[in-house]
């Protein structure tokens, strides 16, 4: 092991005795930068690292600052860190310090060090792990879901639900002004094919048939819009199908070919809803509103059951009725971003990185997606946000370099944007990939899957995995109530506390002064050095933009607690001992209280 040198314990150092309060690895690199001060007083600005060894023999925490030093010093890492060692102002918290390896300063802290967590946490209980004041780390605007309104939101929908409204509790509770935006894509083709496949199954109630194209919205959701409609307005806005079918391209030639049969399809649409829009006239912005409305509603109040909330829903209508659209498009001209090709406008996208340049406005006069999309942006960074964060569906990766090259080409930092990609979920059933499909046969809705599993599996089990990978959903696993499922795991531990504390006649809050020096087992030790990670995992969490850490971390915490509550009886008859553990269960419970909030999952009182 080299060199060791122990630290004696000192009470009277009541600074320093504060700053471990507050965070281990702060004092010690406050002792470090003392011991710098003497040893390099030329490099005092040096950046000092302190992190957790990953194993366990390596002591509680270790630097690299010795070899960091070499270079300057020119001098042999193993005897700087000696001399550091030296210079180090003794630590009431420290037990002892020893060289490893090639020269790292390895750190082991007191009991006493370890224990200080649970005042910590009590003190601090549901503000324990804020690393600011709320607020204060600046605004963040998080856009997420913003599945078009054609249809119930699916499973991957859901994912994205859960990802974005963990991400934005995550980085408030981190400390910065969070607004949650849904985007509303109530404007374009998409919303006029859900319009058109509503009239169509309308007309059909009055024996008005006209052939369903097989592009059209095909869900049972769509019949049940169209009887809405009739139930309310009768045959008010029926029209013969004789009138629709007159308006219709005629059907392509026996021996055409896929690529001819596939255009054919979208233009029989197309022409669909010109007749739709011919044909009612002003009628047609009620069937658009009102198909519109029911899957805004439906949509909203599925994220709503699932705990999905957002400050903000954002109308892309909006950018064209205020000029939007036409105030990026314009900027972009007088940039000189743009140019005319064959009618249409084209942003010189290919000088930004992309591939290949883009439409922004056709031959027609209307813009395109993407026109409407730059829009979109420029408005976000003319709202004041520090950052901007768009969760993203991960077939949209071919998306980010246009994006951002537009908002450099309009003179903005792009890097300020930042996109979160979500990959695909499978669901499994009995080991087998399962489609547990819809009545239509199409997709798996959130609301199915909720219907199964439960918010809490759902919100916990699209957290298990890492935004931009793929994820297996378990349907047997996460209704199980057994150890191997992750989110009953978690939970069964805050419940068993719970049945713990209202074992004891005591009050809760008068456990916040206690004695915390019985609390000396290896088990007990081992959970509080957990403890007072979290604060370094919502840090850690937040900057990487990945809440399914937290997720691990809250796993880690719970199969902490599970050993030491087996292997140790709380309840005992030693009344000091029995207080101190009471303590660190409590602390226990306020942090898997904090993270499962975070998460969106509850912390039920019993099991």
């Amino acid at each position: 092991m080299g060199c060791q040198y122990v630290l004696g314990i000192m009470a009277a150092f009541s600074g320093y005795a504060l700053a471990m309060s507050l965070d281990p690895k702060s004092h010690l690199v406050t002792l470090l930068r003392t011991a710098l001060a003497s040893v390099a007083p030329d490099h005092g600005n040096t950046d000092i690292l302190v992190e957790r060894p990953k194993q366990a023999g390596h002591g509680d925490f270790a630097s690299n600052l010795a070899m960091q030093l070499t270079r300057v010093l020119k001098t042999k890492p193993s005897d700087i860190a000696q001399r550091l060692i030296k210079e180090l102002p003794r630590s009431p918290w420290v037990n002892k310090v020893e060289i490893a390896g090639a020269g790292f300063i390895n750190f082991t802290l007191t009991a006493a060090a370890k224990t200080q967590v649970v005042s910590a946490v009590l003190a601090s209980g549901e503000n324990y792990g804020r690393s600011a004041t709320p607020g204060t780390r600046g605004k963040i605007q998080i856009e997420f879901v913003s599945a078009n309104p054609t249809g119930p939101l699916h499973v991957g929908h859901g994912r994205g639900a859960a990802y974005g409204a963990s991400l934005a509790a995550l980085l408030a509770f981190a400390g910065f002004d969070v607004s949650r935006e849904y985007y509303v894509n109530d404007a374009g083709r998409q919303m006029d094919i859900l319009a058109v496949s509503t009239w169509l199954r309308y007309l059909e109630l009055f024996h008005q048939s006209v052939p369903f194209p097989s592009n059209g919205y095909q869900g049972d959701y769509v019949r049940e819009m169209a009887e809405q409609i009739a139930l309310a307005h009768s045959e008010h806005y029926m029209r013969p199908a004789t009138d629709v079918l007159a308006m219709l391209p005629p059907a392509p030639n026996a021996g055409a070919s896929e690529e001819e049969i596939k255009a054919h399809r979208e233009l029989h649409l197309d022409a669909l809803i010109l007749a739709a829009k011919t044909l009612l006239a002003e009628d047609w912005n009620y069937i658009h509103q009102h198909a519109l409305n029911e899957q805004l509603v439906d949509g909203r109040e599925d994220l709503e059951q699932f705990g999905v909330h957002f400050d903000v829903w954002f109308s892309e209508r909006s950018l064209f009725d205020t000029g939007m659209v036409d105030k990026a498009v314009t900027q972009l001209e007088k940039l000189g971003h743009i140019y005319i090709q064959d009618g249409a406008k084209w942003f010189r996208s290919t000088a930004f990185g992309d591939e290949k340049d883009r439409v922004l406005q056709r031959e027609n006069g209307l813009y395109t997606y993407f026109a409407s999309d730059i829009a979109y942006h420029l408005n976000k960074f003319e709202r004041g946000f520090d950052r901007v964060v768009d969760v993203w569906g991960a077939d949209h990766h071919g998306y980010i370099c246009r994006v951002k090259g537009a908002l450099t080409a309009l003179g903005l930092d792009a890097g300020k944007l930042d996109i979160a990609l979500v990959q695909f979920v499978s669901l499994f059933r009995d080991g087998v990939k399962t489609s547990m499909s819809t009545r239509s046969g199409e997709f798996v809705t959130l609301r199915q899957l909720r219907s199964e599993v439960g918010n809490d599996a759902c919100r916990f089990f699209y957290m298990l995995r890492k935004s931009d990978q793929a994820l297996d959903f378990d349907l047997d696993l996460a209704k199980s109530q057994s150890n191997e499922n992750p989110v009953y795991y978690v939970q069964y531990a805050h419940a068993r506390i719970c049945s713990v504390l209202a074992q004891w006649d005591g009050s809760t809050a008068a456990l916040a002064g206690t004695d915390l020096a019985p609390l000396r087992s290896e088990r007990e030790l081992a959970l509080c050095a957990c403890l007072s990670t979290f604060p370094e995992a919502i840090e850690n969490a937040a900057r990487e933009y990945g809440p399914h850490a937290l997720a691990f971390y809250l796993k880690d915490l719970a199969a902490e607690f599970h050993s030491w509550y087996n292997a140790e009886r709380v309840l005992v008859e030693d009344e000091a001992l029995k207080r101190a553990r009471l303590a660190l269960a409590l602390a226990v419970r306020h942090t898997l209280c904090n993270g499962l909030k975070i998460l969106g999952v509850s912390a039920p009182e019993s099991m």
